[in-house]
Protein backbone atom coordinates (compact mmCIF):
# COMPACT_ATOMS: atom_id res chain seq x y z
CA UNK A 1 0.00 0.00 0.00
CA UNK A 2 1.79 3.16 -0.88
CA UNK A 3 2.71 5.88 1.80
CA UNK A 4 -0.17 8.53 2.73
CA UNK A 5 0.93 12.09 0.84
CA UNK A 6 1.37 15.02 2.90
CA UNK A 7 2.11 18.55 0.93
CA UNK A 8 3.47 21.83 3.07
CA UNK A 9 2.31 24.97 1.77
CA UNK A 10 2.92 28.68 2.90
CA UNK A 11 4.24 32.11 1.94
CA UNK A 12 8.14 32.27 1.04
CA UNK A 13 10.16 32.04 3.71
CA UNK A 14 8.34 30.91 6.68
CA UNK A 15 10.39 27.88 7.12
CA UNK A 16 9.01 24.90 4.92
CA UNK A 17 12.13 23.21 3.42
CA UNK A 18 13.69 23.26 6.88
CA UNK A 19 10.70 21.40 8.27
CA UNK A 20 10.56 19.18 4.94
CA UNK A 21 14.47 18.69 6.27
CA UNK A 22 13.08 17.76 9.75
CA UNK A 23 10.62 15.27 8.95
CA UNK A 24 12.98 13.26 5.97
CA UNK A 25 15.72 13.28 8.40
CA UNK A 26 18.19 14.77 5.88
CA UNK A 27 19.06 18.04 4.42
CA UNK A 28 17.09 17.61 1.27
CA UNK A 29 15.77 21.21 1.09
CA UNK A 30 18.16 23.94 0.40
CA UNK A 31 17.29 26.70 3.04
CA UNK A 32 18.27 30.05 3.55
CA UNK A 33 17.22 33.17 4.60
CA UNK A 34 15.92 34.79 0.73
CA UNK A 35 12.27 33.92 -0.04
CA UNK A 36 11.67 31.89 -3.02
CA UNK A 37 14.84 29.01 -2.77
CA UNK A 38 12.24 26.14 -3.57
CA UNK A 39 10.76 26.16 -6.87
CA UNK A 40 9.71 22.83 -7.73
CA UNK A 41 7.63 20.10 -5.54
CA UNK A 42 10.83 18.08 -3.58
CA UNK A 43 9.32 14.47 -1.93
CA UNK A 44 10.57 12.48 0.37
CA UNK A 45 10.31 9.42 2.51
CA UNK A 46 9.26 11.16 6.24
CA UNK A 47 8.90 9.59 10.01
CA UNK A 48 7.46 12.01 12.26
CA UNK A 49 7.84 9.87 15.94
CA UNK A 50 6.75 6.56 14.02
CA UNK A 51 4.37 7.96 12.06
CA UNK A 52 5.53 6.93 8.29
CA UNK A 53 4.32 9.66 4.79
CA UNK A 54 5.22 10.89 1.75
CA UNK A 55 5.94 14.49 1.93
CA UNK A 56 6.37 17.00 -0.45
CA UNK A 57 7.98 20.72 -0.25
CA UNK A 58 6.24 22.73 -2.28
CA UNK A 59 7.37 26.78 -3.27
CA UNK A 60 6.51 29.73 -2.04
CA UNK A 61 2.75 31.06 -2.75
CA UNK A 62 2.99 34.02 -4.17
CA UNK A 63 -0.08 35.93 -5.94
CA UNK A 64 1.23 35.90 -9.54
CA UNK A 65 0.17 35.70 -13.02
CA UNK A 66 -0.35 31.92 -14.03
CA UNK A 67 2.17 32.62 -17.12
CA UNK A 68 4.97 33.69 -14.91
CA UNK A 69 7.78 31.57 -12.97
CA UNK A 70 5.78 32.57 -9.57
CA UNK A 71 2.87 31.99 -10.98
CA UNK A 72 3.63 28.47 -12.26
CA UNK A 73 5.39 27.44 -9.09
CA UNK A 74 2.22 28.34 -7.39
CA UNK A 75 -0.17 26.08 -9.90
CA UNK A 76 2.74 23.09 -8.67
CA UNK A 77 1.74 24.17 -5.19
CA UNK A 78 -2.13 24.01 -5.77
CA UNK A 79 -1.66 20.67 -7.22
CA UNK A 80 0.07 19.01 -4.26
CA UNK A 81 -2.42 19.99 -2.08
CA UNK A 82 -5.42 18.40 -4.33
CA UNK A 83 -3.09 15.27 -4.84
CA UNK A 84 -2.03 15.07 -0.79
CA UNK A 85 -3.63 13.51 2.08
CA UNK A 86 -3.55 16.35 4.01
CA UNK A 87 -1.75 19.37 4.22
CA UNK A 88 0.75 21.38 6.49
CA UNK A 89 0.08 25.02 6.40
CA UNK A 90 3.28 27.61 8.05
CA UNK A 91 2.78 30.51 8.81
CA UNK A 92 5.73 32.56 10.63
CA UNK A 93 4.98 32.61 14.07
CA UNK A 94 6.77 36.01 15.28
CA UNK A 95 5.64 38.01 12.43
CA UNK A 96 1.97 35.98 12.76
CA UNK A 97 -0.71 36.71 10.29
CA UNK A 98 -0.28 38.41 6.85
CA UNK A 99 -2.71 39.43 4.11
CA UNK A 100 -0.72 36.79 2.03
CA UNK A 101 -1.55 34.17 4.75
CA UNK A 102 -5.40 35.16 4.38
CA UNK A 103 -5.65 34.83 1.19
CA UNK A 104 -3.59 31.05 1.21
CA UNK A 105 -6.36 30.24 3.87
CA UNK A 106 -9.11 31.62 1.55
CA UNK A 107 -7.63 29.31 -0.88
CA UNK A 108 -7.35 26.18 1.34
CA UNK A 109 -10.61 26.70 2.76
CA UNK A 110 -12.35 25.80 -0.64
CA UNK A 111 -10.28 22.65 -0.71
CA UNK A 112 -11.53 19.59 0.03
CA UNK A 113 -7.83 18.45 1.64
CA UNK A 114 -7.45 18.54 5.42
CA UNK A 115 -5.50 20.98 6.43
CA UNK A 116 -3.32 21.82 9.90
CA UNK A 117 -1.85 25.38 10.12
CA UNK A 118 1.41 25.38 11.75
CA UNK A 119 3.10 28.37 13.55
CA UNK A 120 7.05 27.53 12.63
CA UNK A 121 9.65 29.85 13.93
CA UNK A 122 7.57 29.39 17.78
CA UNK A 123 10.99 28.76 19.48
CA UNK A 124 10.09 29.14 23.39
CA UNK A 125 7.61 31.54 23.44
CA UNK A 126 8.66 33.76 20.80
CA UNK A 127 5.49 32.12 18.34
CA UNK A 128 2.96 31.93 20.84
CA UNK A 129 1.10 35.23 19.46
CA UNK A 130 1.27 34.59 16.34
CA UNK A 131 -0.10 31.07 17.32
CA UNK A 132 -3.19 31.93 18.84
CA UNK A 133 -3.47 34.82 15.88
CA UNK A 134 -3.62 32.08 13.38
CA UNK A 135 -7.18 31.07 14.67
CA UNK A 136 -8.93 33.64 12.91
CA UNK A 137 -7.63 31.98 9.52
CA UNK A 138 -10.88 29.30 10.15
CA UNK A 139 -8.62 26.12 9.78
CA UNK A 140 -8.96 24.74 13.15
CA UNK A 141 -6.23 24.85 16.00
CA UNK A 142 -2.63 25.62 15.08
CA UNK A 143 0.59 24.13 15.76
CA UNK A 144 3.02 25.95 17.34
CA UNK A 145 6.91 24.32 16.26
CA UNK A 146 10.04 25.71 15.62
CA UNK A 147 11.23 23.24 12.93
CA UNK A 148 14.97 24.53 13.20
CA UNK A 149 14.98 23.46 17.10
CA UNK A 150 12.59 20.19 16.87
CA UNK A 151 9.86 22.03 19.29
CA UNK A 152 6.90 20.90 19.09
CA UNK A 153 6.96 18.05 16.93
CA UNK A 154 4.90 15.72 19.33
CA UNK A 155 1.87 18.01 19.24
CA UNK A 156 2.23 17.90 14.97
CA UNK A 157 2.29 14.25 15.69
CA UNK A 158 -1.10 13.91 16.94
CA UNK A 159 -2.27 16.50 14.44
CA UNK A 160 -1.24 14.72 11.90
CA UNK A 161 -1.95 11.26 12.78
CA UNK A 162 -5.98 11.08 11.92
CA UNK A 163 -4.95 11.99 8.62
CA UNK A 164 -1.99 10.14 7.48
CA UNK A 165 -3.21 7.19 9.66
CA UNK A 166 -6.60 7.59 8.25
CA UNK A 167 -7.03 3.98 7.37
CA UNK A 168 -5.19 2.28 10.22
CA UNK A 169 -7.09 4.68 13.07
CA UNK A 170 -10.66 3.47 11.39
CA UNK A 171 -9.64 -0.12 11.46
CA UNK A 172 -8.22 0.26 14.83
CA UNK A 173 -11.69 2.01 15.83
CA UNK A 174 -14.05 -0.79 14.56
CA UNK A 175 -11.91 -3.13 16.68
CA UNK A 176 -11.31 -1.37 19.72
CA UNK A 177 -15.01 0.59 20.10
CA UNK A 178 -14.51 3.54 22.26
CA UNK A 179 -11.74 4.72 23.63
CA UNK A 180 -10.63 3.32 26.85
CA UNK A 181 -11.08 4.96 29.94
CA UNK A 182 -7.73 5.93 31.99
CA UNK A 183 -7.96 5.68 35.30
CA UNK A 184 -5.88 5.81 38.16
CA UNK A 185 -6.02 4.69 41.57
CA UNK A 186 -3.61 6.57 43.91
CA UNK A 187 -3.71 7.68 47.19
CA UNK A 188 -1.65 6.80 50.75
CA UNK A 189 -0.15 3.51 51.59
CA UNK A 190 -2.77 0.42 52.71
CA UNK A 191 -5.61 2.42 52.00
CA UNK A 192 -7.29 -0.46 49.78
CA UNK A 193 -6.12 0.47 46.29
CA UNK A 194 -5.01 -3.09 45.08
CA UNK A 195 -7.69 -4.38 46.83
CA UNK A 196 -10.29 -1.70 45.13
CA UNK A 197 -8.33 -3.13 41.56
CA UNK A 198 -8.63 -6.72 42.30
CA UNK A 199 -12.74 -5.78 42.96
CA UNK A 200 -12.95 -4.07 40.20
CA UNK A 201 -11.86 -6.91 37.65
CA UNK A 202 -13.38 -9.72 39.97
CA UNK A 203 -9.29 -11.47 40.23
CA UNK A 204 -6.87 -11.57 42.54
CA UNK A 205 -4.55 -10.11 40.12
CA UNK A 206 -2.76 -7.47 42.27
CA UNK A 207 -0.74 -8.26 45.63
CA UNK A 208 -2.77 -7.73 48.94
CA UNK A 209 -2.21 -8.11 52.56
CA UNK A 210 -1.95 -5.63 56.00
CA UNK A 211 1.52 -4.39 55.28
CA UNK A 212 1.95 -0.94 53.97
CA UNK A 213 3.62 -0.58 50.60
CA UNK A 214 3.10 -3.89 48.82
CA UNK A 215 2.96 -2.26 45.59
CA UNK A 216 6.09 -0.53 44.04
CA UNK A 217 5.07 -0.77 40.80
CA UNK A 218 2.19 1.06 38.45
CA UNK A 219 0.28 -1.69 37.12
CA UNK A 220 -1.93 -1.34 34.04
CA UNK A 221 -4.67 -3.33 33.55
CA UNK A 222 -7.35 -3.10 30.41
CA UNK A 223 -10.92 -4.21 31.87
CA UNK A 224 -14.47 -3.54 30.83
CA UNK A 225 -17.36 -2.33 32.80
CA UNK A 226 -20.53 -2.47 31.50
CA UNK A 227 -19.21 -3.09 27.78
CA UNK A 228 -16.86 0.10 28.24
CA UNK A 229 -13.64 -0.28 28.03
CA UNK A 230 -11.28 1.09 31.14
CA UNK A 231 -7.44 0.61 31.56
CA UNK A 232 -6.74 0.77 35.34
CA UNK A 233 -3.49 1.54 36.86
CA UNK A 234 -2.84 0.43 40.30
CA UNK A 235 -0.25 2.50 42.02
CA UNK A 236 2.50 2.54 44.70
CA UNK A 237 1.16 4.23 48.06
CA UNK A 238 2.55 7.67 48.15
CA UNK A 239 4.03 8.88 51.66
CA UNK A 240 5.17 12.46 52.68
CA UNK A 241 8.24 13.48 50.97
CA UNK A 242 10.11 13.82 54.23
CA UNK A 243 8.98 10.00 55.72
CA UNK A 244 10.72 8.60 52.03
CA UNK A 245 14.03 7.69 52.88
CA UNK A 246 14.37 4.54 50.62
CA UNK A 247 15.72 4.39 47.29
CA UNK A 248 13.17 2.00 45.67
CA UNK A 249 10.25 3.96 47.26
CA UNK A 250 11.64 7.64 45.41
CA UNK A 251 11.63 5.43 42.35
CA UNK A 252 7.57 4.17 43.13
CA UNK A 253 6.44 7.77 43.84
CA UNK A 254 8.12 8.61 40.45
CA UNK A 255 6.24 6.10 38.93
CA UNK A 256 3.18 6.79 40.96
CA UNK A 257 3.31 10.71 39.63
CA UNK A 258 3.98 9.56 36.03
CA UNK A 259 0.76 6.95 36.06
CA UNK A 260 -0.59 10.87 37.34
CA UNK A 261 0.31 12.10 34.21
CA UNK A 262 -0.77 9.10 31.96
CA UNK A 263 -4.34 9.23 33.49
CA UNK A 264 -7.23 11.08 31.99
CA UNK A 265 -9.35 10.63 35.76
CA UNK A 266 -7.31 10.31 39.05
CA UNK A 267 -9.39 8.47 41.77
CA UNK A 268 -7.91 9.24 45.18
CA UNK A 269 -8.33 6.64 47.76
CA UNK A 270 -9.04 8.06 51.43
CA UNK A 271 -8.99 5.52 54.39
CA UNK A 272 -11.87 6.21 55.88
CA UNK A 273 -11.14 4.64 58.88
CA UNK A 274 -8.47 7.26 59.32
CA UNK A 275 -10.23 10.91 57.51
CA UNK A 276 -8.80 13.08 55.50
CA UNK A 277 -4.95 13.85 56.37
CA UNK A 278 -2.69 16.62 54.94
CA UNK A 279 -1.12 13.85 52.38
CA UNK A 280 -4.36 13.22 51.01
CA UNK A 281 -4.70 17.09 50.13
CA UNK A 282 -1.19 17.10 48.62
CA UNK A 283 -1.80 14.23 46.16
CA UNK A 284 -5.04 16.27 44.85
CA UNK A 285 -3.55 19.16 44.85
CA UNK A 286 -0.60 17.42 42.26
CA UNK A 287 -3.50 15.98 40.66
CA UNK A 288 -5.11 19.53 40.01
CA UNK A 289 -1.95 20.88 38.55
CA UNK A 290 -0.99 18.52 36.23
CA UNK A 291 -5.14 18.82 35.16
CA UNK A 292 -6.19 15.41 35.85
CA UNK A 293 -10.06 15.08 36.59
CA UNK A 294 -10.17 13.82 40.02
CA UNK A 295 -12.32 11.40 42.37
CA UNK A 296 -11.89 11.42 46.11
CA UNK A 297 -13.04 7.70 47.20
CA UNK A 298 -13.49 7.16 50.96
CA UNK A 299 -12.79 3.32 51.14
CA UNK A 300 -13.53 0.84 54.19
CA UNK A 301 -16.90 2.35 54.17
CA UNK A 302 -18.38 -0.94 55.33
CA UNK A 303 -16.00 -0.58 58.75
CA UNK A 304 -16.79 3.75 59.31
CA UNK A 305 -17.79 4.84 62.54
CA UNK A 306 -19.91 7.79 62.83
CA UNK A 307 -20.41 7.80 58.81
CA UNK A 308 -22.13 11.04 58.74
CA UNK A 309 -20.11 13.27 60.68
CA UNK A 310 -17.15 11.40 59.02
CA UNK A 311 -18.51 12.33 55.71
CA UNK A 312 -19.26 16.01 55.86
CA UNK A 313 -16.34 16.63 58.19
CA UNK A 314 -14.34 15.78 55.42
CA UNK A 315 -16.32 17.55 52.52
CA UNK A 316 -15.97 20.79 55.02
CA UNK A 317 -11.73 19.79 55.05
CA UNK A 318 -11.84 19.75 51.16
CA UNK A 319 -13.45 22.85 50.76
CA UNK A 320 -10.79 24.62 52.81
CA UNK A 321 -7.95 22.67 51.62
CA UNK A 322 -8.50 22.63 47.70
CA UNK A 323 -9.57 26.17 47.54
CA UNK A 324 -8.54 25.89 43.46
CA UNK A 325 -11.10 23.50 42.85
CA UNK A 326 -14.54 23.18 44.31
CA UNK A 327 -17.28 20.38 44.00
CA UNK A 328 -14.62 18.06 43.64
CA UNK A 329 -16.67 14.25 43.51
CA UNK A 330 -16.42 12.86 46.76
CA UNK A 331 -18.02 9.27 46.93
CA UNK A 332 -18.29 6.46 49.14
CA UNK A 333 -16.83 2.53 48.23
CA UNK A 334 -15.45 -0.48 49.85
CA UNK A 335 -13.21 -2.33 48.09
CA UNK A 336 -14.00 -5.22 50.61
CA UNK A 337 -17.58 -5.53 49.33
CA UNK A 338 -17.68 -3.94 46.43
CA UNK A 339 -20.07 -1.33 47.06
CA UNK A 340 -19.66 2.03 45.46
CA UNK A 341 -17.94 0.86 42.63
CA UNK A 342 -20.73 1.21 39.44
CA UNK A 343 -20.96 4.96 41.15
CA UNK A 344 -17.39 5.46 41.09
CA UNK A 345 -17.15 4.48 37.15
CA UNK A 346 -20.26 6.28 36.52
CA UNK A 347 -18.54 9.48 37.44
CA UNK A 348 -15.42 8.84 35.87
CA UNK A 349 -16.89 8.63 32.34
CA UNK A 350 -19.12 11.75 33.13
CA UNK A 351 -15.45 13.62 34.24
CA UNK A 352 -13.55 12.43 31.16
CA UNK A 353 -16.78 13.64 28.71
CA UNK A 354 -16.42 17.24 30.55
CA UNK A 355 -12.29 17.32 30.39
CA UNK A 356 -12.59 16.45 26.54
CA UNK A 357 -15.02 18.99 26.10
CA UNK A 358 -14.63 21.71 23.59
CA UNK A 359 -16.84 24.56 23.27
CA UNK A 360 -17.78 25.96 19.75
CA UNK A 361 -16.47 29.71 19.22
CA UNK A 362 -19.76 31.61 19.22
CA UNK A 363 -21.68 30.16 21.99
CA UNK A 364 -18.58 30.33 23.93
CA UNK A 365 -18.06 34.28 22.53
CA UNK A 366 -21.89 34.55 23.52
CA UNK A 367 -21.68 33.11 27.08
CA UNK A 368 -18.54 35.23 27.74
CA UNK A 369 -20.41 38.68 26.46
CA UNK A 370 -23.39 37.76 28.58
CA UNK A 371 -21.03 36.98 31.98
CA UNK A 372 -18.97 40.23 31.35
CA UNK A 373 -22.21 42.45 30.89
CA UNK A 374 -23.62 40.48 33.87
CA UNK A 375 -20.93 41.62 35.75
CA UNK A 376 -18.36 43.86 34.37
CA UNK A 377 -14.81 44.04 35.14
CA UNK A 378 -14.03 46.76 37.37
CA UNK A 379 -11.94 50.28 36.23
CA UNK A 380 -8.87 51.14 38.39
CA UNK A 381 -8.31 54.56 39.01
CA UNK A 382 -11.85 55.53 36.32
CA UNK A 383 -9.84 53.44 33.34
CA UNK A 384 -11.85 50.60 32.28
CA UNK A 385 -10.69 47.19 31.76
CA UNK A 386 -12.01 45.63 28.31
CA UNK A 387 -12.26 42.25 28.08
CA UNK A 388 -12.63 41.66 23.61
CA UNK A 389 -13.03 37.79 23.13
CA UNK A 390 -12.09 34.31 24.49
CA UNK A 391 -11.10 31.11 23.01
CA UNK A 392 -11.04 28.02 23.58
CA UNK A 393 -7.30 26.45 23.01
CA UNK A 394 -7.58 23.01 23.31
CA UNK A 395 -9.18 20.20 25.65
CA UNK A 396 -7.90 17.92 27.95
CA UNK A 397 -8.25 20.14 30.38
CA UNK A 398 -10.21 22.69 28.91
CA UNK A 399 -8.12 25.33 28.05
CA UNK A 400 -8.96 28.52 27.56
CA UNK A 401 -7.31 32.53 26.08
CA UNK A 402 -9.42 35.76 26.75
CA UNK A 403 -8.18 38.73 24.66
CA UNK A 404 -7.96 42.22 26.02
CA UNK A 405 -6.90 44.97 27.12
CA UNK A 406 -5.13 46.84 30.40
CA UNK A 407 -5.11 42.80 31.56
CA UNK A 408 -2.28 43.17 33.79
CA UNK A 409 -4.70 45.13 36.54
CA UNK A 410 -7.42 42.35 36.48
CA UNK A 411 -8.08 41.30 39.92
CA UNK A 412 -7.91 37.75 40.68
CA UNK A 413 -11.49 37.83 42.10
CA UNK A 414 -12.63 38.20 38.28
CA UNK A 415 -10.61 35.43 36.78
CA UNK A 416 -12.21 33.30 39.74
CA UNK A 417 -15.48 34.46 38.44
CA UNK A 418 -15.54 33.74 35.18
CA UNK A 419 -14.28 30.40 36.04
CA UNK A 420 -16.99 29.57 38.69
CA UNK A 421 -19.65 31.13 35.60
CA UNK A 422 -17.88 28.76 33.21
CA UNK A 423 -18.37 25.61 34.78
CA UNK A 424 -21.92 26.57 35.82
CA UNK A 425 -23.49 27.60 32.41
CA UNK A 426 -21.10 25.58 30.46
CA UNK A 427 -21.51 22.31 32.31
CA UNK A 428 -17.82 21.83 32.55
CA UNK A 429 -18.20 20.91 36.39
CA UNK A 430 -15.50 20.29 38.79
CA UNK A 431 -12.64 19.40 36.09
CA UNK A 432 -9.67 21.76 36.31
CA UNK A 433 -9.75 24.57 33.63
CA UNK A 434 -7.02 26.39 32.36
CA UNK A 435 -7.52 30.40 31.93
CA UNK A 436 -5.10 32.85 30.25
CA UNK A 437 -5.28 36.46 29.47
CA UNK A 438 -3.54 38.14 26.60
CA UNK A 439 -2.85 42.27 25.97
CA UNK A 440 -3.42 41.73 22.37
CA UNK A 441 -6.10 43.04 20.07
CA UNK A 442 -9.02 41.02 18.73
CA UNK A 443 -7.79 39.52 15.00
CA UNK A 444 -11.77 39.12 14.37
CA UNK A 445 -12.53 43.01 14.66
CA UNK A 446 -11.84 44.27 11.22
CA UNK A 447 -10.90 47.25 12.67
CA UNK A 448 -7.75 46.63 14.08
CA UNK A 449 -6.40 44.54 10.87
Amino acid sequence: MPLPTVAIVGRPNVGKSTLFNRLVGKRLALVDDQPGVTRDRREGDANLLGLEFRIFDTAGFEDEDPQTLPGRMRQQTEAAVRDADAALFLIDGREGVTPLDEEIARWLRAETTPVIVVANKAEGRAGQEGAYEAYRLGLGDPVAISAEHGEGVADLFEALRPHVEHEHFEADEEEEGEHALKVAIVGRPNAGKSTLVNRMIGEDRMITGPEAGITRDSISLDWEWKGRPVRLVDTAGLRKRSKVDDKLERLSAADTRRAIDYAEVVVLLLDATRGLESQDLRIASQTIEEGRALILALNKWDVAENASSLFNGVKAALSEGLSQLRDVPLLTVSAKTGKGIDTVLDVAFDLRDAWSKRIPTGELNRWFEAAVEANPPPAPKGQRIKLRYITQVKSRPPSFVVFGNRLEELPDSYRRYLLNAMRRDLKLGPVPLRLEFRGRANPFDRRTR
